[in-house]
């Protein structure tokens, strides 16, 4: 039996079809160990947004190699297809499997292995083995023919929360991304699949589902259908699965969010008032160099009537800081854009050069130092804006779906997510009396009664815990 250890990098439609390639190795018969232990076969699932990201897939991947020289270290996803020659020259590589082919990846593996097994002691050269050509240098129309959806099933999640990857590709070309160029442009998964993989979920403990791909907005739009349309019938589908408590939207742009979409997915309780709105940046000048198709007056358009049809929905977003030819006033634009709207959370990032991207290439290139300066700035802004949105909370009933132990200043805590995703933790004793020795995908009814203090976590009251039916 061969170990494999993985490690995984980038979004969450990267750790999706991580647990799928680690199901489909499991069984075939590989055992997985932890990633940092001894194995036979690494396997690293890059990431190619940014050099940065880049540099981490080569790192993880050289670190790999040194844990054991002997082993097989195999490159799967983005950064194969973005840097062939990269890869190709690369020591620590000897395997490449491009994007579209994860789901095969024991049957690839398992015919690597019997070939290297026949030509014992072959050059390091003959060992690299290019699975999918790269998209990068290839014509458009090759771009446009790349390979339809790759069939992808989750069967063993073995968490309460699963990702559900409904959408591959982009074809929006912001002018800092790669992604097209790694993923192909736009390609939908079928809804029957979909509907199929979530009710085997179901059946095995799964109550929370949450729908993601590279731009779950665009669903169906390669069929030529209306993806707000195709995206109302699906969650309407989902709605109807037993066992399913929870759905989840992944990243949305501002558009999708019509009135018309927001009354009839608020009309769905299994639905979370939970949306995470792609935003990039507070001003319309920023937004027009990254080819971002909305203004931020249509992006606060689609967020007061979120705030119209929920009570208190957690809206989240990304921005960029200091994208090329971002002025001082156009940053505290950006910034005063952000505190006006009053997000739950923002993940902020100073921008990272990509190269082979538009902007890679544009005038008024920041320092980093300025950058992060800006960015720092955000970060300190979206921290007041989440513990105030948190501790709105407290005192209040509201359904938990308890996930994990967590330790806390040495203390053992049970943790879980309200629907708006405010995490909320318990003392494992208490959880353990009350609902038995078994935790995990148990929904309760709690009041949050205080912070706790240098955590994002919320104390649940222990008088008030019961489950929810």
């Amino acid at each position: 039996m061969k170990k494999v250890a993985v490690h995984n990098l980038g979004c969450k439609v990267n750790s999706y079809e991580l647990d799928v390639m680690v199901q489909t190795l499991r069984e075939q018969g590989y055992e997985i160990v932890p990633f940092g232990s001894r194995a036979d076969v690494y396997i690293i699932n890059t990431c190619t947004v940014t050099n940065i990201a880049d540099r981490k897939s080569r790192q993880m991947l050289h670190r790999a190699k040194k844990e054991n020289p002997d082993s097989i270290v195999v490159a799967v996803g983005c950064y194969v297809e973005t840097d062939e020659q990269e890869i190709e020259n690369d020591p620590a590589v000897d395997l490449a499997i491009g994007t579209n082919r994860k789901g095969q990846i024991a049957a690839i593996l398992s015919d690597y292995l019997r070939e290297r097994e026949r030509t014992t002691g072959a050059a390091k050269s003959s060992g690299v083995t290019h699975t999918d050509k790269t998209l990068q240098g290839r014509s458009m129309e090759d771009i446009l023919n790349h390979p339809a959806f790759e069939s992808m099933h989750l069967t063993a999640p073995g968490h309460t929360r699963a990702y559900i990857k409904i959408q591959d590709g982009c074809s929006q070309y912001c002018t800092y991304c790669i992604i097209p160029y790694a993923r192909g442009t736009i390609r939908s998964r079928d809804p029957e699949e979909i509907l199929e993989e979530i009710r085997g979920l179901a059946g095995r403990g799964v109550r929370e589902v949450v729908l993601t791909g590279i731009h779950i907005g665009s669903y169906g739009l390669e069929k030529g259908l209306d993806p707000e349309t195709e995206l109302e019938s699906l969650l309407r589908r989902i709605s109807l699965i037993y066992g399913i408590r929870r759905i989840r939207l992944g990243s949305l742009e501002p558009r999708i969010m019509t009135e018309h979409f927001i009354r009839t997915i608020a009309c769905l309780p299994k639905v979370c008032p939970h949306f995470h709105l792609s935003l990039q940046s507070g001003c319309d000048a920023t937004l027009r160099r990254m080819n971002r198709h909305y203004t931020t007056e249509e992006y606060l358009r689609s967020v007061r009537l979120l705030r119209q049809y929920y009570d208190r929905p957690a809206i989240t977003t990304d921005v960029i800081t200091g994208f090329p030819g971002e002025t001082a006033e156009e940053f505290a634009q950006s910034r005063r854009f952000c505190e006006k709207t009053g997000f739950y959370e923002m993940h902020v990032f100073p921008y990272s050069v990509r190269h082979g991207t538009a902007a890679a290439n544009m005038p008024g290139q920041l320092s980093m130092r300025c950058r992060k300066e800006r960015s720092n700035v955000l970060l300190e802004l979206t921290r007041r804006q989440s513990d105030a949105y948190r501790e709105s909370f407290i005192g209040q009933e509201q359904e938990i779906l308890l996930e994990e132990a967590v330790v806390i200043d040495g203390r053992t805590w049970i943790s879980g997510h309200t629907e708006r995703y405010v995490e909320c933790v318990e003392p494992e004793e208490v959880i353990r009396d009350r609902l038995g020795t078994s935790f995990e995908g148990e929904i309760i009814r709690a009041k949050a009664e205080r912070r706790i203090p240098g955590t994002p976590y919320l104390a649940l009251s222990p008088q008030l815990i019961h489950l929810s039916k």
